[in-house]
């Protein structure tokens, strides 16, 4: 700082003169500022990871460059000066939360880079699923820790209480013990966002079946997940559930499905032609993608029996359309070329065996 020291010296002798120097220090470093953004936008693409980290930190960066600026510029002004020292803390707690926010932002313009790289609009979006779970999951949890060291270094910044600092920076087990048991839930989800961001037991855009619900996973932040059911209803679970508890994942490997239509008949419906039906029709749905299509008699009772058709498709919203139609085409052609060989009491021979005379 000795360069901002001969030129604070003319004029240090009364706060006037600081804050004419740190008047053009701030003008100074804004104008700094501006060009090196403009020199950097010129420089990268809109695709680049420099440009999303850039366009995230614009907010934070345009105060905190002059603050520091600032910061400097009050460290070598001289001490005699009145409130120079309270100036000085209140200039260092501002940049200290606003490098806080510069990091978390550009946490999240580094996800978002990754996340641009890999789009989920595709078909095959396994690879990008997993990537786009993990950068979530980790930039949160990350920007979590740096709020807790900024936190803690804004506290540390007090004589009284760099202890309480000291201690928010310390592990997530020493926290724990600190806060109490009535934290113990937002450490366990923490610890699960971990788990699930590098295992994967669920990802973004997976497709659930969750408490009997079956929906995708929207959203998934640092303590919970966000579940939208096919309804447009929406759950909000802890992460910590599904560490605790089973639940169906229909895309854990793969996004095609294996679907069933079942139909309850009449024993005397020949099964030919309603195979033929079925291999006819999957040929007109668009959403069949062409892999299987099966009939077997799977069930049966004293009045009917089940037949269940076997069909496939790329992804589970197409399967259930699939289903659907393939449902609907079936029942058509029973009742248009087989009428009452759908499910039905048998009221004649009941009445028949009643007339018969009892033995003797």
């Amino acid at each position: 700082m000795t360069w901002i020291e001969n030129l604070l010296t003319p004029v240090s002798s009364s706060w006037w003169g600081v804050l004419l120097v740190l008047l053009l220090a701030v003008t100074l470093s804004l104008l700094t500022f501006y060009a090196g953004r403009r020199l950097i936008m010129r420089v990268t693409t809109p695709e680049s990871m420099l440009r999303h980290v850039l366009m995230s930190i614009l907010g934070p960066a345009r105060w905190a460059v002059p603050v520091a600026v600032g910061l400097l510029v009050l460290q070598a002004a001289p001490e005699s000066l009145p409130w120079m020292d309270g100036a000085r803390h209140l200039t260092g707690l501002l940049l200290i939360g606003l490098c806080t926010s510069l990091t978390m932002r550009a946490l999240t313009g580094f996800a978002n880079g990754v996340l641009a790289r890999y789009p989920v609009d595709t078909v095959e979006n396994l690879e990008a699923r997993r990537v786009h779970t993990q950068a979530r999951v980790l930039s949160r949890l990350a920007q979590v820790v740096v709020l807790l060291a900024g936190l803690a270094f804004m506290l540390m910044t007090f004589p009284g209480a760099r202890q309480v600092g000291t201690s928010l920076l310390a592990s997530a087990g020493v926290m724990g013990l600190v806060v109490g048991i009535a934290a113990r839930p937002v450490f366990s989800n923490l610890i699960a966002g971990l788990q699930i961001a590098l295992t994967q037991p669920i990802r973004i855009d997976d497709v659930l079946i969750v408490r009997g619900e079956w929906g995708r996973v929207e959203e998934i932040t640092g303590t919970y997940v966000v579940f939208r059911v096919w309804d447009d209803r929406r759950l909000v679970i802890p992460l910590q559930w599904f560490i605790d508890n089973p639940f169906e994942n229909w895309t854990r490997t793969g996004t095609a499905l294996l679907g069933t239509v079942f139909l309850w008949v009449d024993f005397a419906l020949p099964l030919a032609p309603l195979r033929a039906e079925l291999e006819r029709v999957v040929k007109t749905i668009p959403e069949w993608d062409g892999r299987l299509a099966l009939l077997h008699v799977t069930d049966t009772n004293d009045r009917a029996m089940q037949v269940r058709a076997l069909v496939t498709a790329q992804d589970a919203g197409r399967m259930f359309e699939l289903r659907c139609k393939v449902r609907e085409a079936l029942i058509d052609f029973i009742q248009g070329h087989y009428p009452g060989r759908l499910p039905r009491l048998r009221v004649d021979d009941l009445r028949l065996d009643e007339k018969q005379p009892l033995a003797a």
